[in-house]
């Protein structure tokens, strides 16, 4: 490819022309559906409860990092507008090898383990409302069923309930948290045992520090909008202003929700309740919580669910465009849906959430996660390579003060991936999963590229 090649952009996308692009609050949608999921509700309790004050400085360090990704992912996914995603980036940087790995342990792998954990704790809410049914696991499976079916439909039918579904989520949100700090429906009670630490100590000695790996799990995800760049209006303009603004608004949001939690709930009960949003929703609102606390659970799996089933099925068609998967996923319905990728999504989340239990599920996932934060470091390196390779290349967005959102990016991406674990319990088993997840990936896609694309893995593919 001629550096001063131009390629054309998601207005002459490949989409039919009868069909709607997606609007820019459907594409905040997407971003926030993915990112405020019931983990990271859980996440945001558990961090308040343990940080205080501590926790909110962590959580401004995430939202400044998280800033610096999503400039990456703007300036690749505009130089390079395609379904792929972090696929085609890497590829046009560092070679077909590390593409094939980042996505795959990244993203198909993080959510197939990572969404039927959402999936148990819709079936544990749904348990608790309606004790007296025996439903199983199959509420959980027949809301998977649904969104695989309008997902199916396509991208007018998605906008749809992911507009409705994040609508549903941030009201529900917003309106604890505001309720909680003004104790308008129950005044504020008189908390026993020990409470949220407010004083700037942990600020003050860096002690902070040690939350900002937690805090990540608030700020991670809004990259999903890019596999979607030929289905949205004005991608130039509105793929940046999307994530850039959906990161403020989830970083507020969590902010309200969390100082509201530490308003009526002791640390005992933030950090070692298994269900923490849930004992938030029955303080404040007494027995009409659990209604609450489920309805929001809900309408966070659904719209990850929604989201991950829109997105990574069109990172899968872009690949195998691009003989980096199957050619199967390169099938597309009459609606434009890569329904094989979507099918096959739907039966790579279903599998585990009917084979295995949560417990089993968490570590698995917490192991994955640390492949997801690897992609983000491979995107800040290829913004660094291609800067340098393809220096005249049209770049619609141009990440502000480059290179010190890429090098600060990957030094806070390396930070997390060694605190990722919980406790220093879990930390061997973590690291152990991961390298086995990241060796499976590694040898099959080194296969596939060598063998099936007969091509050199590190091989930049400039065409």
């Amino acid at each position: 490819m001629s550096d001063t090649k131009k390629i054309k952009t998601s207005s002459s996308s490949q989409t039919p022309s009868t069909t709607k692009k997606l609007g820019f609050l459907t594409m905040m949608g997407v971003c926030i559906g993915v990112v405020i999921v019931q983990g990271s509700m859980i996440s945001s309790t558990q961090g308040i409860g343990m940080g205080g004050m501590a926790f909110i400085a962590a959580m401004v360090t995430a939202f400044i990092i998280a800033q610096f990704n999503a400039m990456s992912f703007s300036e690749l996914s505009l130089m390079f507008p395609n379904e792929g995603t972090l696929a085609t980036y890497t590829q046009k940087a560092i070679g077909h090898f590390p593409a094939i790995v980042a996505v795959f342990s990244g993203y198909v792998v993080v959510a197939a383990l990572a969404v039927p954990v959402e999936m148990f704790l819709v079936d544990a809410m749904l348990s608790q409302l309606f004790p007296h049914m025996s439903i199983g696991k199959v509420a959980p499976l027949i809301i998977l069923a649904i969104l695989m079916i309008t997902n199916l439909i396509g991208a007018d039918i998605f906008a749809k309930v992911q507009n409705f579904l994040v609508c549903i989520l941030i009201s529900a949100l917003v309106i604890i948290g505001l309720v909680a700090i003004t104790g308008t429906f129950t005044p504020h009670p008189q908390l026993t045992g020990e409470t949220v630490n407010w004083s700037f100590e942990g600020v003050l000695n860096g002690s902070f520090m040690s939350y900002v790996a937690l805090a990540m799990w608030l700020m991670v995800g809004v990259e999903f909008i890019c596999p979607m760049i030929n289905e949205v209006k004005n991608p130039h303009k509105n793929i940046p202003r999307a994530m850039h603004w959906s990161l403020f608004l989830i970083f507020t949001i969590f902010l309200l929700f969390a100082y509201g939690a530490s308003l009526y709930l002791n640390v005992d009960t933030l950090t070692n309740s298994p269900i923490p949003y849930l004992d938030y929703a029955n303080a404040v609102f007494g027995p009409s919580g659990l209604v609450i606390a489920t309805i929001m659970g809900i309408a966070a799996t659904c719209s990850t669910i929604n989201t991950v089933l829109a997105s990574v099925p069109r990172m899968l068609h872009g690949m195998a465009e691009q003989k980096q998967a199957f050619p199967q996923l390169k099938a597309k319905n009459r609606f434009d849906a890569p329904w094989v990728g979507i099918v096959m999504m739907t039966l790579f989340i279903a599998i585990p959430y009917i084979a295995l239990d949560i417990d089993s599920l968490i570590t698995l996932v917490i192991a994955a996660t640390s492949s997801w934060l690897l992609a983000y470091i491979v995107a800040h390196i290829n913004v660094i390579v291609l800067r340098k390779r393809l220096p005249n290349h049209d770049r619609p967005y141009k990440t502000p003060f480059y290179p010190v959102p890429q090098i600060l990016g990957i030094v806070a991406m390396v930070y997390v991936i060694l605190n990722n674990s919980p406790s220093p319990d879990m930390t061997k088993a973590v690291f152990s999963i991961a390298g086995g997840i990241l060796l499976v990936v590694g040898i099959i896609a080194a296969l596939w590229v060598k063998f099936y694309m007969k091509r050199n893995l590190f091989e930049p593919d400039m065409d």
